[in-house]
């Protein structure tokens, strides 16, 4: 069986460490415990892992958040992976920090990412996992939040969450989305 895990976030040093880009920080870490390497290819930095009889296929998409689908939607043709063995890691608002949900499909809810996967790969049947950035922001200043960096307080505890994020995904692959929602989501 194979599956595609996707983190959502934008290239650059500039991006590295906000809060937009949490779907790359818990790849880098999967990757790390299943011992897998980053190359860069075609839209995308790839590393590939086996993880109990499953080839764990992971991608950063290298198009900018705004156009991840393009990316996602070559990989999955290119590695014949269909849309239920693939799991997209974004950045939700509308989770408190640190909370995660899993869902088989859904709405972008107004994620640009999440849109244009729809867009690029046919819809919003696709899993998800929402990786809570919280709302602490002012009026008017979302993307300024967004975009910006965590908090000492929340470079502290998002390990954690990562580690909470990694356990979903490598269950996702092995038991199933059902029971893994069972299993994690609140």
């Amino acid at each position: 069986m194979k599956y595609l895990i996707v983190g959502l976030g934008n290239i650059g040093p500039e991006y590295e460490l906000t809060r937009h880009n949490v779907g790359f920080l818990t790849l880098d870490r999967l990757a790390d415990k299943l011992g897998a390497e980053w190359k860069s290819d075609r839209l995308a930095f790839v590393a590939h892992g086996k993880y109990r009889g499953r080839q764990i296929h992971m991608i950063k998409p290298t198009t900018f958040m705004n156009l991840s689908g393009k990316a996602v939607n070559y990989w999955m043709k290119e590695l014949n992976i269909p849309k239920e063995n693939i799991m997209v890691i974004v950045d939700d608002v509308a989770l408190p920090f640190g909370k995660l949900r899993m869902r088989g499909k859904g709405s972008s809810a107004g994620h640009n990412g999440l849109k244009n996967i729809e867009a690029m790969c046919g819809g919003q049947d696709y899993p998800r996992l929402r990786f809570g950035i919280g709302d602490n922001f002012p009026k008017g200043k979302q993307v300024e939040y967004v975009l910006g960096r965590w908090t000492q307080q929340e470079i502290d505890e998002l390990p954690v969450f990562m580690d909470k994020a990694i356990d979903m995904c490598l269950s996702f692959c092995t038991i199933g989305i059902n029971m893994t929602m069972t299993q994690f989501n609140d």
